[in-house]
Formats: C-alpha cells, sequence, structure tokens
C-alpha cells in the first residue's frame, strides 16, 4: 500500500505518518497539491492520498482526473467541524477521518482500500479451474491475456496474478485503455517531454516506467489505435520505451497483462488489431465464465457486496430472504459481476430492516410495474414508449435511450456500452457531445433521477 500524505494534518502528521507505516504501508509527504502531482507525473505512485481539508480538495480530485491518474481521495480535518466534512464528501473525497488521527480507524481505511483491489471471490467449480490455471502460470513472466464478458473480474483477476508472482512486493498499474481519449494514451502510456505537444507544460512519466519491476495492465486493449499498437509491440519484444518528445530509449522491466472483452481474433481479421501483437500478448489465455455460468458464485459475491456496502453506509448487517436468493440465481446478470454489485449496492440501501426480499433485487423500472400482470406490464410499457417517440428526432431517441441506460447502470460506462452494444469510446464520445449541449451526464455511481 502507498500513502501520499498533503500537508500537515492539522500538526498531526508524524502520528498519522507512524499510524499508516504500522500497517505497512509506504508513505510519502507532500506540502502542497502542486508538489503531490508533480510526484505522482515522475512516477512516484500511490494507491491513496490523504489530505489536510484546508487545502482545495475539488482542485485535487478534478486535476487528478483531468490527468487520467486514478487514486482514491481521504480528507482529514477536526472531528469537530462537520461541514467541512460534508463539503469534503461533496468535492469528491470518498472518506473523511477526523483529526487527531485514530489508528484503528487510518488501519481500516487503509486495509479496506488494499482489499478491495485484491479481492478474488469464488465458489463455483467453473471459477475454480480459471483460478488453478491462473496459479500455475503467475510464477512466471509471461505475458498474460485475460478474456470474458463486460463486469467479469478481468481487473480483479489480473491483481490475483500480480499478488501471486514474484513481483508481488513491487507496484501493479492499471490503465483503461478504452477510458483515455485517443490522442493521449500514447502519453500516459510512454510519458512526454516536456513541451513535446501543445500542453505539455511538464516532463511526465508514462505508466510503463511506473511499473518498472512490477505488473502493467492494459486494460481493454481492444480499443487500443492500431497505429499505437506498432510502438506497444516494440515495447514488448524489447522492454525499450521511448517518452512522446524524447530522443532516448528507456530501458523497462515489467510483466504485461492485457484484457479484452472482444474477440480479438475477429479484430485481427478486420484489421483493427495486429496479429503480431495479438500473439505475443496471447501466450496465456485466461478466459473468465459469464456469471450467469456461476451459480454459486452469485451467492458468494453478493453475499461480499453486502457486507460491504452495509459497512460503508454504517447499517447493520443484513441477510437475504429465500425469495431474494431465487431472484439472484435466476437474474441474467447480462453486466456480469460489475451488475450485480450495483444491484445489492441499489438493494442495501432501499431495504428496510435485516432482510433483503425480491423485490429490491429487481432492475429499477421492474420497481414500478410490481402491481400489474406481467402481460399487462409489457402492453403499457409498449404504448408508452410508442407514445414518448412520437415527435422526436432519431438524435433525441438515441440520446434517450443512452443517457436512460446510463441511469439504469448507475453511472457505469463500461456496463452501458456493453448493453447498448456500442464501444465505450462511442458512448464517451456521444457523452461529451450532450455535455457540451448542456445535457445533466450521470457520473459514476450515480443516476440523474433516483432509482
Amino acid at each position: 500500500m502507498r500513502l501520499t500524505i498533503i500537508g500537515s494534518l492539522n500538526g498531526n502528521l508524524s502520528t498519522a505518518t507512524k499510524i499508516a507505516m504500522g500497517t505497512g504501508a509506504k508513505v510519502t509527504h507532500a506540502s502542497t497539491i502542486e508538489t503531490a502531482l508533480n510526484e505522482l507525473r515522475n512516477g512516484q505512485g500511490a494507491d491513496l492520498i490523504m489530505i489536510e481539508d484546508s487545502f482545495n480538495i475539488r482542485e485535487l480530485v478534478d486535476r487528478l482526473e483531468a490527468e487520467h491518474i486514478h487514486i482514491s481521495v481521504v480528507a482529514c480535518g477536526s472531528g469537530e467541524d462537520t461541514r467541512a466534512a460534508v463539503e469534503a464528501i461533496q468535492a469528491g473525497a470518498k472518506e473523511y477521518i477526523p483529526l487527531p488521527p485514530d489508528a484503528e480507524l487510518i488501519a481500516a481505511i487503509l486495509t479496506a482500500v488494499s482489499k478491495d483491489q485484491k479481492a478474488m471471490i469464488y465458489r463455483d467449480p467453473i471459477m475454480a479451474k480459471v483460478i488453478a490455471m491462473a496459479d500455475q502460470v503467475a510464477g512466471s513472466d509471461a505475458s498474460i491475456l485475460i478474456t470474458g464478458e463486460s463486469g467479469t473480474g478481468k481487473e480483479v483477476m489480473a491483481r490475483y496474478v500480480h499478488e501471486n508472482s514474484a513481483r508481488k512486493s513491487k507496484i501493479f498499474i492499471s490503465v483503461n485503455c478504452a477510458a483515455i481519449p485517443e490522442n493521449l494514451l500514447e502519453s500516459e502510456l510512454f510519458g512526454h517531454e516536456k513541451g513535446a505537444f501543445t500542453g505539455a507544460m511538464h516532463r511526465r512519466i508514462g505508466k510503463f516506467e511506473e511499473a518498472n519491476g512490477g505488473t502493467l495492465l492494459l486494460d481493454e486493449i481492444s480499443e487500443m489505435d492500431v497505429r499505437l499498437q506498432a510502438k506497444l509491440l516494440r515495447a514488448l519484444q524489447e522492454r525499450i520505451i521511448d517518452r512522446v518528445g524524447g530522443n532516448k530509449p528507456v530501458p523497462v522491466d515489467i510483466r504485461i497483462i492485457a484484457t479484452s472483452n472482444r474477440n480479438l481474433a475477429e479484430a485481427v481479421k478486420d484489421g483493427s488489431f495486429r496479429e503480431d501483437l495479438l500473439y505475443r500478448l496471447n501466450v496465456v489465455n485466461l478466459t473468465i465464465p459469464p456469471l450467469k455460468d456461476r451459480k454459486e458464485d452469485i451467492i458468494a459475491l453478493a453475499g461480499h457486496f453486502v457486507e460491504k456496502y452495509t459497512a460503508a453506509n454504517g447499517f447493520e448487517s443484513k441477510t437475504f430472504t429465500q425469495d431474494a436468493t431465487e431472484s439472484l440465481l435466476q437474474n441474467q446478470w447480462q453486466g456480469n459481476v460489475r451488475e450485480l454489485e450495483n444491484t445489492i449496492h441499489r438493494a442495501v440501501l432501499l431495504s428496510n430492516g435485516p432482510t433483503i426480499s425480491a423485490e429490491f433485487i429487481r432492475p429499477p423500472e421492474a420497481l414500478t410495474n410490481l402491481s400489474q400482470e406481467p402481460a399487462a406490464a409489457v402492453a403499457a410499457t409498449a404504448e408508452a414508449l410508442q407514445q414518448n417517440l412520437v415527435g422526436m428526432t432519431v438524435a433525441e431517441v438515441e440520446r434517450d435511450l443512452i443517457l436512460n441506460t446510463l441511469d439504469h447502470c448507475i453511472g457505469n460506462r463500461t456496463h452501458a456500452a456493453n448493453i447498448l452494444g456500442i464501444s465505450i469510446r462511442t458512448l464517451r464520445n456521444k457523452l461529451k457531445q450532450y455535455g457540451d449541449e448542456g445535457v445533466d451526464i450521470p457520473q459514476p455511481n450515480e443516476t440523474r433521477v433516483a432509482t
């Protein structure tokens, strides 16, 4: 666990540092947000940032997002200032730690972040076979391609492989190739020199260098532009990279794991993916089955998510009723583990008392039709849909379909793109267009309306 602390924590910096180091965390300090960002740009990675609430937390969160640096932020401040705690959460902080720091609270947060990154929960025999193969190849340095439908847990599997490899004491870096604009991905991976392009105000170390000695995950690699694939192939073959705007090759020692929810053999045929790169990545293939084929995992994962979200919201423990368990098993879970997690999160928030019944497992749109017979509900929905479409342009229908699907997925872009049958890049471009037009866009873990 790598922790970066920004500020003096109201004079409690030494105490917080000792507590964190006592849990095994590697701690670095930064006096300002700019100093912290410079260290992150130069390859000083972090899994968590603790920042004093006197700093501009919104600025930090926005700048991390703008530079595609994915790190959770925790704010720290006076335990008596409840207003500051609310403002910090609204600004984007995941948690608020009152000062002076409590050893158990800091240890719990660090443990939760670490556990959430590494959790591999399974019970079904079909998944056990995949885990057995992962265990067999984890100790090597061979490149691994992890395939499976969106939401099946490919990144979790990648972290599992890393944690069981000889590189487990080194860094694990994940890059979502679909989430980063095409013109920025090269710089994100290989870094750039100051002045290499418009807006390159600082030298930045790329993810290949940051992951040196450890493991680099290239998530959704099928979305990478074919021109950049050639540079990636050279890096894999020679373990040498070139920063954008640089003239000195940089050697790197990393293990590569890639994921894809597309058939890369088909992508090779249609010319969108290089065949030689596929061979280089696909030394070992781990295919994760869809959740609907792993019935025993559904129950195990659902129980895990109940524990996670009851604890996160300060609720008493909850259990499933018999009809809820049956509903979980009957659902096809097209969004796989990601959809299951969203469903359980919503169920924990909406259910009252110590049990979760089937009505809270059903999709949000089904909750509005509970009192109708199935045939009547279908007819009513079809009639309402037909009436709503009259007078709308094709572009307006497309916009409403995209935004309603995003609401259904609680803002999850990858899940929504999978349901819509479009690439994540296409979805992101559409959402940017709608945002520029002044349309309210659901953010991750949010909807435009209450569900």
